[in-house]
């Protein structure tokens, strides 16, 4: 059986991490995860505290294994959310879009793993000196928010970077995904793209028709003028954001334009005018199913192409 670093850190049978999806990663989906060896992760968003310690009981209805709760620094919200996971005892922190130390040594105190997503080594560096328990190390090629290094190049070099776990993400869809990344020294991987198409994800019909349809060149990124680059499928609304960024409009118009474009996405599965965050990894995707046989499916894919590279080498002897 495939066991890593992660799977003892965490108490998960499998090194695999569903990454926290805006909207979509609700306990329904999160439950499943976990529920199926891996780990879920709710996804706090700028929801208030109150919608998140909700979240997190539903959770805990529906699966008593691990799982993990998402918060983004960014939110307006973020101390009235770190106190509802600190008091409901979450085993698992993983934070985004900003600098979690602030936060470390309470988590760290109430026995809270803490997981951030950082998307360069100098980020993973600071990380692990503040005291985290493992790093997620997050590719151009996910979706949503991404940094500017691809995956192949970012993982081997974070990893050489710290001495903790480093858990790969961003275009992680499969058995082969997840092989290759253990050869890369991750101990682990976080997808996202490949659960908005399971059965149990809350997501709207039309928005995994649109992952089903995805090939290679769908996504597109946007936002780099501001910040915080965003990859999505390309849509209407997409062409707005380029065209505004190509003007050289002022950050706060084009704040103004995303504003509650997430949700009519997802959730009310508007494929031309909200938004709809997406991997690159999505052109792979072709089939909706349950978490469990996604996660399964994947184990014993990596496991075959892992035990073909032993009798590869063994055979070149």
């Amino acid at each position: 059986m495939l066991k890593t670093a992660i799977c003892d850190l965490f108490g998960i049978e499998y090194p695999i991490i569903q990454g926290g999806m805006g909207h979509i990663s609700t306990a329904e989906l999160v439950s499943a995860v976990s529920n199926a060896g891996a780990l879920g992760i709710i996804a706090s968003g700028f929801y208030p505290a109150a919608w998140v310690r909700e979240q997190i009981r539903l959770t805990r209805q529906k699966t008593d294994a691990p799982f993990g709760v998402n918060i983004p620094m960014i939110s307006p919200r973020v101390k009235e959310v770190v106190a509802v996971v600190l008091e409901e005892k979450v085993p698992v922190v993983a934070t985004g879009a900003g600098n979690p130390q602030e936060y470390i040594a309470s988590f760290k105190k109430a026995g809270i793993k803490v997981v951030p997503v950082v998307a360069t080594v100098s980020a993973a560096r600071r990380m692990a000196k503040a005291g985290v328990d493992a790093i997620v190390a997050e590719g151009m090629e996910s979706g949503g928010h991404i940094g500017e290094t691809t995956t192949m190049a970012l993982v081997p070099q974070v990893v050489d970077a710290v001495d903790i776990p480093v858990i790969a993400a961003g275009g992680f869809a499969d058995g082969r995904g997840l092989a290759a990344a253990l050869a890369l020294g991750a101990q682990g991987i976080q997808m996202g793209t490949r659960f908005v198409c399971s059965t149990e994800c809350i997501a709207h019909p039309a928005y995994k028709q649109k992952i089903l349809e995805a090939n290679d060149h769908s996504t597109v990124v946007t936002g780099r003028p501001t910040g915080l680059p965003l990859r999505c499928f390309q849509n209407n609304l997409t062409e707005q954001f380029l065209a505004l960024e190509s003007a050289g409009a002022p950050p706060e118009v084009m704040e103004q334009l995303g504003r509650g474009k997430m949700f009519k996405g997802v959730i009310e599965g508007d494929v031309e005018e909200g938004t709809l965050p997406a991997g690159q990894i999505a052109g792979m995707i072709k089939d909706i199913k349950p978490v469990k046989e996604i996660i399964e499916g994947i184990i014993s894919e990596a496991e075959k192409v892992i035990g073909g590279l032993r009798n590869f080498g063994a055979g070149e002897k």
